[in-house]
């Protein structure tokens, strides 16, 4: 499938569906029956996997099937009505009934006392990938699914849709696959039956609700699969490199080390008994997802990166988005509001909360790697002043719990990268406060456990008042910060925070990247023209300015792949990730005149605020900068 607006006509293809007609009795209705849900990977026709869903005799004259608007995590629509196609529904008899798709994601049934079963087509979205796709303004890939003969990323809110009469139906899934496919998902396994020539295999799974399809990614195929302990938690990682340029095997140290010093750090938050790590790779290619990152579950996350990074790049870049993840197990696993734990996915209502949700995960994901001495302090300070300079991008003094509460829609839509900044510094801010406040003896983490004590993955808080009950807990400082610069719109003057601690911020020259000056993108782009070039910012990135690149050069070629603004984003993300002592070659087109720049890629330099300790600071700051750092 090349095209998601090619019709295809399926009227030969059977679906299983319920067989001969339908005994009915009072036991099998709708509400007292799991909804019997099957997606067969041996029947794909065209890039398009069929589902059939049979979810027991209904009362009532009419029913709507939906599949999500939004899902949970990526906080923007989705749509995954789209990737539906030859929607149908049959009665006892197996006869098509009637179906009105009321609107992209939603499905009428008349006479629904007759429905015996729906079948329907799933396109996957990876390979039609385009702006205002899976997750928003720019593809989301991780959010997506994948159907291809020897892979399959199932998300599976892009499969298994749900009634709306039926939200808190228990659910059965069947997944019908080739027998030689590894198969790797947390969702709860009850049973797998190989077929009589042995060369097909049904593995059947339970949910408890609809939710827990959602939250429980599965990936099947030609995988590479590790599992080690990382304390009394099972770590599983898959991973799908086309070219097996990369194996779970290389990767497994790096990801080991690094979540048992994540669980060193949480110490005794114990949420999940296995945590899941699907890693796909993307190849060459227009039909390769475009859209990079991870996405996380309650046990479990789905990262998409590039297959042609370094080892030491992959490494490096698995360790930023899935120490961040890992983190989500503290929250929203067991701590999270309402509106996270009854999720409306056709019309959900967004909690105000982003700060604590993925403000306090990223920070953590970034302390812990001081507090267990993976990087030293000053690289930990960087870290901190590039959020500074990021968050400073964006608008500084919007509400961070309106924007969190209208998070799809502008201008808080465009300010939601800014969770990942200004958040994770308001998490530093308050971890702060309660250092000073209880003499080093709490921090932003002992709250999070006091709160997933008090509350717990089944429970959740009440969104209007737990910042007055986060008060009540900690120290009115915390909740006078919280009042001003998260529920109000003062910014926040980090040296107040970084004083307590005896760090000061004063000019210097500081390491960066080969396209970011502090934050700063050191290029531009002319849409009359569709050319990239470089920025006047250009003159003060010591890699570039040593190769005698000017303001208003145009990149023609990277490493021999023409630059266009349509394909931009795709090779800069791979550019980004290259590491000092790799090979680059760069054509230029200065007035005309072609310029090539061939070299070995050397450490990037800029001009900026550099975060360091005070040299007058006195005993208490440090002791208290100590405790912030390492207790």
């Amino acid at each position: 499938m090349k095209n998601q607006f090619l019709a295809l006509a399926f009227a030969s293809v059977v679906l299983v569906g319920c067989g001969s007609i339908k005994k009915v009795s009072e036991a099998d209705t709708a509400l007292g029956t799991p909804i019997a849900t099957s997606i067969n990977l041996t029947k794909v026709v065209d890039d398009k996997a069929p589902v059939t869903i049979n979810p027991g005799r209904f009362t009532q004259d009419t029913v709507i099937y939906r599949l999500p608007h939004v899902v949970q995590g990526t906080y923007a629509v989705s749509d995954f009505g789209k990737y539906i196609d030859d929607f149908k529904a049959y009665n006892y008899e197996g006869v098509e009934i009637p179906t009105n798709k009321i609107d992209v994601n939603s499905w009428s049934i008349t006479n629904a006392e007759n429905l015996d079963y729906i079948t329907y087509y799933v396109n996957d979205t990876f390979d039609i990938e385009e702006e205002g796709g899976i997750g928003g303004e720019q593809p989301f890939s991780p959010s997506g699914t994948n159907i291809e003969p020897n892979n399959y990323v199932l998300n599976l809110h892009g499969f298994i849709g749900y009634f709306d009469s039926l939200k808190n139906n228990q659910y059965t899934l069947d997944v019908t696959s080739p027998e030689f496919f590894k198969r790797t998902s947390a969702l709860q396994k009850t049973k797998e039956t190989t077929s009589e020539d042995g060369k097909v295999v049904t593995t059947s799974y339970y949910a408890p609700r609809y939710f827990d399809i959602t939250d429980n990614p599965m990936m099947y195929g030609d995988l590479d699969v590790e599992e080690f302990q990382v304390g009394d938690i099972k770590i599983v990682l898959s991973v799908y490199s086309p070219t097996k340029a990369h194996t779970a095997k290389k990767l497994r140290a790096t990801m080991e080390k690094m979540m048992q010093a994540q669980k060193a750090f949480l110490g005794d938050i114990n949420t999940t008994p296995r945590y899941d790590i699907y890693l796909y790779l993307a190849g060459e290619g227009e039909d390769q997802p475009k859209g990079f990152g991870a996405l996380e579950h309650n046990t479990s996350t789905v990262v998409v990166l590039q297959e042609d990074e370094s080892d030491e790049s992959l490494d490096e870049s698995m360790i930023d988005v899935v120490s961040h993840e890992f983190f989500h197990i503290v929250t929203p696993l067991s701590v999270h509001s309402e509106d996270v734990h009854n999720f409306d996915y056709n019309e959900p209502t967004f909690s105000k909360h982003l700060w604590m949700y993925e403000g306090i995960t990223e920070y953590f994901a970034t302390l812990f790697q001081v507090n267990q001495d993976l990087i030293d302090e000053p690289a930990f300070y960087s870290k901190l002043v590039d959020k500074i300079n990021m968050s400073l991008r964006m608008d500084d003094t919007m509400s961070f719990t309106k924007m969190s509460e209208n998070v799809i829609d502008e201008p808080y839509a465009s300010n939601y990268y800014n969770v990942y900044q200004k958040g994770a510094l308001i998490g530093m801010c308050i971890d702060i406060i309660m250092r000073e406040e209880s003499n080093g003896q709490r921090g932003v983490l002992s709250l999070m456990k006091e709160l997933s004590i008090k509350y717990g993955k089944n429970k959740p808080f009440d969104d209007d008042t737990i910042i007055d009950e986060i008060t009540v807990m900690t120290y009115p400082a915390v909740g006078e910060f919280l009042k001003m610069h998260v529920i109000g719109t003062t910014p926040i003057d980090y040296n107040v925070y970084f004083n307590k601690v005896g760090l000061v911020q004063e000019n210097g020259k500081i390491e960066t990247n080969f396209l970011l000056n502090n934050g700063n993108l050191i290029l531009g782009g002319d849409p009359i023209k569709r050319t990239i070039f470089f920025s006047d910012l250009v003159m003060d990135n010591s890699f570039w300015n040593d190769q005698g690149v000017l303001p208003n050069d145009v990149i023609k070629k990277i490493n021999g792949e023409e630059m266009t603004i349509m394909n931009a984003n795709e090779i800069l993300q791979k550019m980004i990730s290259m590491q000092p002592g790799e090979d680059i070659e760069v054509v230029l087109d200065r007035n005309g005149v072609e310029v090539v720049v061939k070299t070995k890629l050397t450490k990037s330099y800029t001009t900026g605020k550099v975060l360091q300790p005070n040299a007058k600071a006195t005993a208490k700051q440090n002791e208290l900068r100590k405790a912030w750092l390492k207790g």
